[in-house]
């Protein structure tokens, strides 16, 4: 089993040391928590592939949902392609 790497603000009901990143299920509930609860700094680490491929499988808010598939359509890039030295 390998761990899943979070933070307590983004997964708070459970111990997330016992989350194992090989199984499909939690890790597309573990990306959706991420999208929803993380910070720019968890969010930017994601796999953006596998995001973009899980999208219309992960159980988000409307308005989160919405973003990302915008984000994706209109973009194709990952969110910090071409923003270094902003702030």
């Amino acid at each position: 089993m390998r761990p899943l790497p979070t933070a307590p603000y983004i997964i708070w009901s459970c111990d997330p040391s016992k989350l194992d990143a090989e199984d499909p299920w939690t890790r597309r509930w573990w990306i959706g928590e991420v999208l929803v609860h993380g910070r720019w700094e968890d969010v930017r680490r994601l796999d953006w592939g596998e995001v973009r491929c899980l999208l219309p499988e992960l159980r988000l808010p409307p308005r989160v949902r919405r973003l990302w598939e915008y984000y994706f359509a209109v973009s194709g890039k990952r969110p910090d392609d071409g923003l270094a030295g902003r702030a």
